[in-house]
């Protein structure tokens, strides 16, 4: 019953999300291919506050999780080759729609602090379309898929990775991860912000430069490689038994990891003391091509130059495909820059997963009382104890459900604000050409 509710609302939200993005696309002429735009907002400096920059990591932190290793394992499983081509589309496609949020997110956000502020779709479906239920609905589902599922399938994957290479209880690694988790999340925002601009470029270097050296051992494989995504991308086998579940097995995993249209980077950015909503448009969606193209692209190229077909797999995560396929291009050493490359995504992840369940509680209140603020961070510890110990397709299963309701009620209040999201980038050209 799990599985069959999954399928169903996952096409519905496939098709609301690529229509959304092709909208989006056309309306702010083909916004998400203005590649020097993006990278001048990246290096834009505020004198006081969270830097423009660090809300970029922070989102970072949070699409660059298990999404970006399991997940697209996970796709090329369910999937087939060819669901890496529409995680490549979905891409494309939904970078515009997580500019459009992201604006919103600036334009609607409200003061949390001294040079710190809080926003995203809550606050623009209460504030913008003065649907206050709504965007409680939207809190709770963030606080219930982050907290209680998203973080408990960052866990699980490093459970199930570290048990694959040393035998060690599943509980002395929950109690560890609760341990880590607790020294940054209880130092507040700006320790998360800190903790997450140090972290990503980091992961992002060691794991892209390996992809890249197997990539070069293996070049005679790479043209080939591309060749199969392509054809069988569009193999049109039985229509919905084949093709379409392709493809939505594909825009699912590139939805899950780079999280463009279900408005959590909203979240992050709107944390900046900035009221550019354009500019941190433009700096979110190199957020989604990174994550995409780059991370999950190599997680595909490691995977699909090895012979993982062999696998015979069981309540599978993903991340054995992944292991696996490591171990097969380095041997031990793969084991070993796998497991170092799963810690550093999933802790990230966490970190930033957290502040999006943080924010949401914040919705709920004018000022939150600190007591609430501990009981969270108490029960996130407590969850990421126990995704270390439960079933990993119970888990996806759980996430996926929450993630297209997400999307749905995000994509609902994006569309109905599409007027404020042209008025920002008209505003934004409009001063551009003046200066």
């Amino acid at each position: 019953m799990l599985e069959i509710s999954n399928k169903i609302l996952w096409a519905a939200s496939t098709s609301l999300i690529i229509l959304s993005g092709l909208y989006f696309t056309f309306k702010l002429r083909f916004v998400q291919f203005h590649f020097r735009q993006m990278f001048k907002s990246l290096f834009q400096k505020e004198k006081k506050g969270i830097q423009p920059y660090q809300t970029l990591m922070m989102v970072l932190a949070g699409r660059i999780g298990v999404g970006s290793i399991a997940g697209v394992a996970l796709a090329i499983h369910i999937g087939g080759i060819g669901s890496v081509f529409w995680m490549w589309v979905i891409a494309f496609v939904s970078a515009a729609i997580s500019f459009a949020e992201t604006e919103l997110g600036i334009v609607y956000k409200e003061k949390d602090g001294v040079d710190v502020y809080k926003g995203g779709p809550s606050y623009y479906l209460n504030k913008g379309l003065h649907l206050k239920w709504l965007g409680s609905l939207y809190a709770i589902l963030i606080l219930v898929s982050y907290i209680f599922g998203f973080l408990g399938i960052q866990a699980n994957t490093i459970t199930k990775s570290l048990t694959e290479l040393i035998p060690i209880s599943p509980i002395l690694i929950g109690l560890g991860i609760v341990f880590c988790t607790s020294f940054v999340i209880f130092g507040g925002i700006k320790k998360i912000a800190n903790t997450a601009s140090a972290l990503v470029p980091f992961m992002m270097f060691i794991y892209i430069g390996v992809a890249l050296f197997i990539c070069f051992r293996n070049i005679q494989m790479i043209p080939s490689i591309f060749s199969q995504i392509i054809k069988a991308a569009f193999h049109v086998k039985p229509f919905f038994g084949g093709f379409l579940a392709m493809v939505i097995t594909g825009v699912q995993r590139g939805i899950f990891s780079n999280e463009a249209g279900l408005g959590t980077g909203a979240i992050a950015s709107s944390t900046v003391v900035s009221d550019d909503a354009a500019s941190q448009g433009y700096l979110q969606m190199i957020g989604v091509y990174i994550t995409t193209l780059l991370i999950c692209s190599s997680t595909a190229i490691i995977i699909l130059t090895s012979p993982y077909q062999n696998l015979v797999l069981q309540d599978i995560n993903g991340i054995e495909i992944t292991q696996f396929a490591f171990e097969y291009h380095l041997g031990h050493l793969g084991s070993y820059l796998i497991f170092f490359s799963i810690i550093l995504f999933s802790f990230s992840t966490i970190l930033t997963g957290y502040y999006d369940g943080e924010s949401s509680l914040k919705y709920f209140f004018k000022t939150v009382k600190k007591r609430y603020l501990y009981i969270l961070k108490f029960v996130t510890l407590f969850i990421l104890f126990i995704g270390c110990l439960i079933s990993s397709t119970v888990l996806w299963n759980i996430v996926d459900i929450f993630i297209a309701l997400l999307a749905f009620i995000n994509i609902y209040a994006v569309m109905k604000l599409k007027h404020i999201v042209i008025e920002e980038y008209t505003l934004y050209k409009t001063k551009k050409h003046r200066n």
